[in-house]
């Protein structure tokens, strides 16, 4: 009698801890997994705010981050269509505005027409919308995504290695920096935005005009 009843008892114990093991496996799994079944919208939604180390923000409309005090950029690299490497020295003079995304990203991809047109609105000799895709293929994927779209004033930047990305704390795309004639940061964005409207339009004019203010009293 006891050893025929403790059979049953034995079956159960093993049925038992291998359930857990399976278990144990499967969270293993999909713990390893997690970055791999992550769509890209949701990575985006997932965002940790930018660090307290920025310094004070004060918040508007557009729900970007606006600084108390223009912030230096560290130097990053990338190309152009034809491959020149560039930096965003070169562009020094004119208010930028960055945006770092990628064809991948859901996101990134709705809101770039919105840049194209704010572009086209603004862009000349003292406003340029520098899209810089991570695309790790470089121009073949965004040169395909432009034609789609048929986009008529955004210039092709690639930056494969994503190095300009992590140099400048970037956590995901689409984040876009608000830089302005002496190439400091003085407004960050985490997460698609309308481009062209008439908030993000406003801010673009006002920064233009108040640093051709500044200038002109220098000049005197």
């Amino acid at each position: 009698m006891m050893r025929l009843s403790a059979h049953p008892i034995r079956n159960r114990v093993l049925i038992a801890a291998t359930a857990v093991g399976t278990a144990l496996l499967l969270v293993f799994l999909g713990l390893k997994n997690w970055p791999q079944l992550l769509a890209p919208e949701e990575t985006v939604r997932q965002l940790t705010p930018v660090a307290s180390s920025v310094g004070s923000v004060s918040r508007n409309p557009l729900e970007l981050s606006v600084f108390d005090r223009p912030r230096d950029l560290p130097e990053i690299h990338f190309a152009d269509e034809e491959g020149h490497e560039l930096t965003l020295g070169d562009f020094g003079g004119r208010v930028v505005l960055l945006n770092v995304w990628a064809t991948w990203c859901v996101p990134c991809r709705k809101e770039m027409p919105t840049l194209d047109r704010l572009q086209a609105r603004l862009g000349g000799k003292d406003f340029l919308v520098i899209a810089l895709s991570i695309d790790r293929e470089g121009v073949a994927p965004v040169k395909r995504f432009y034609q789609e779209l048929k986009f008529e004033k955004l210039a092709i930047y690639v930056d494969p290695s994503g190095k300009g990305s992590r140099t400048l704390v970037i956590p995901g795309v689409p984040t876009t920096l608000l830089i302005d004639r002496q190439g400091r940061e003085i407004a960050r964005k985490m997460g698609p935005a309308e481009w062209d409207g008439q908030e993000m339009v406003s801010l673009v004019e006002q920064t233009m005009h108040a640093q051709t203010g500044s200038e002109g009293n220098r000049d005197r």
